[in-house]
């Protein structure tokens, strides 16, 4: 098995787009450990990865809320000891929930799953005005305990000076830059060429 995390430099920057898009191309398995709200992300990729393997997410939370805050609300405690990476054949696409210092606990944040499960990690980021200081801070706590970093990928009006930014000053390949589309459907991502190859 090859897999990747997923993560954001904020909510809403389309992480739960690229993982389908990733999904969907690659031909991969899904798995979000921990889904906070109602609004399944899992059930958005099913609908935009038709063919793709769901797994079940380890915390599913009703609130849309931080992860800790979700559990809380809900009368649980996330651990790390909650979570194995799956045993499965063929490539798996993580979806973490927030940015890497989204708390799971008191003590741990989503960069404390991530340094666990050993994955890769991709980032996604808008293409626009504080992608730069949000992007660098992502890949500073990243390099800060040595996790491997995939790439970047850049969502909304393509910006090729915030591109050469954060190639520049995060020692970084920008992998992808996904423009603004009119829909986001399944065969929109599937008409959107996937440079990136699986891990």
């Amino acid at each position: 098995m090859t897999a990747v995390f997923v993560t954001g430099t904020d909510t809403d920057v389309g992480k739960t787009m690229v993982s389908a898009w990733l999904v969907q191309h690659w031909r991969a398995a899904y798995w979000k450990p921990v889904q906070s709200g109602p609004q399944a992300d899992c059930d958005t990729v099913a609908a935009l990865a038709p063919d793709a393997r769901i797994l079940p997410s380890r915390h599913l939370l009703s609130q849309p809320l931080s992860p800790h805050m979700a559990a809380r609300r809900d009368g649980v405690t996330i651990n790390l000891d909650d979570f194995t990476l799956p045993a499965i054949a063929g490539p798996l696409v993580i979806e973490g929930a927030g940015g890497v210092l989204a708390p799971l606990n008191d003590t741990q944040f989503m960069i404390d799953l991530m340094e666990k499960l050993g994955a890769p990690v991709l980032i996604v980021t808008r293409s626009g005005l504080g992608t730069i200081n949000h992007t660098l801070l992502t890949l500073q706590a990243l390099a800060g305990r040595a996790i491997p970093i995939l790439g970047v990928v850049m969502n909304g009006s393509i910006d090729p000076d915030n591109r050469d930014a954060i190639e520049h000053f995060g020692r970084v390949t920008v992998l992808a830059q996904i423009p603004r589309l009119a829909s986001v459907t399944a065969s929109s991502l599937a008409a959107l060429p996937c440079p990136i190859p699986p891990p």
